[in-house]
């Protein structure tokens, strides 16, 4: 990530991931940390001497390769051990070299891991793939696994229901309309009340307010306009 020149000001939205985050200082690493889930906007500042590498993570990642829960990191972040997947000694100025070695760290640990579990991986295609529109029932009749223990998985590791993630991927399926003046709803909402709710509750803002895009302020649709 270059240089912006300046501080930079920003607000990150609701995604349905979590990041690993690279602070770097004078091409090196000062800072490394895990972010939560966002189930609501968060304001960043950006000193104008920092550089970000953000790497986004599906939900199933934190079990299998940080392999611990990311419950208690909800709407905030950890410092972690600056030689985490040995990133302390990775080119920072060569980001294909640098997605090399960080994908062959990542791999590394998947084969040395634990076995991964069938049915959360069928659960999360589906969530990923149908953008939070199956509803629970559905999803627990196609991986064959109760609603309960479903919504029990998703308080314990992330901290927020299964209905909320699948909302969370619902709004944010929406961003690509909104950016481009679409402010309809695409995804399955009751109406147009019912769409401008959601989008706020999760977002802080109206869609037409999300679309308008003062001052590039939110980054994810700066970069979904249609050119």
């Amino acid at each position: 990530m270059d240089k912006p020149g300046k501080d930079v000001d920003y607000t990150i939205l609701p995604d349905g991931h979590f990041d690993l985050i690279l602070e770097i200082r004078h091409r090196e690493l000062s800072n490394i940390f895990l972010t939560g889930v966002w189930t609501k906007p968060i304001h960043v500042h950006i000193d104008k001497d920092v550089q970000l590498i953000g790497i986004r993570f599906k939900l199933i990642a934190a079990e299998y390769i940080f392999k611990q829960s990311i419950k208690n990191m909800l709407n905030s972040t950890i410092d972690l051990q600056r030689n985490l997947f040995a990133v302390k000694n990775l080119p920072f100025d060569d980001f294909d070299l640098f997605t090399d070695y960080f994908l062959e760290s990542i791999n590394y640990g998947l084969k040395n891991g634990n076995e991964l579990d069938d049915r959360k991986l069928k659960l999360f295609e589906l969530l990923y793939e149908n953008k939070g529109n199956l509803r629970v029932s559905e999803l627990a009749g196609r991986v064959f696994w109760s609603s309960r223990q479903m919504n029990r998985y998703f308080n314990q590791q992330f901290g927020f229901s299964l209905k909320t993630f699948s909302n969370i991927l619902k709004c944010n399926s929406s961003f690509h309309e909104i950016a481009n003046g679409r402010l309809f709803p695409q995804q399955d909402y009751f109406d147009q009340a019912h769409f401008i709710k959601e989008i706020k509750k999760y977002t802080g803002s109206t869609p037409k307010e999300l679309h308008k895009n003062e001052n590039d302020r939110f980054l994810q649709l700066s970069t979904l306009m249609t050119s």
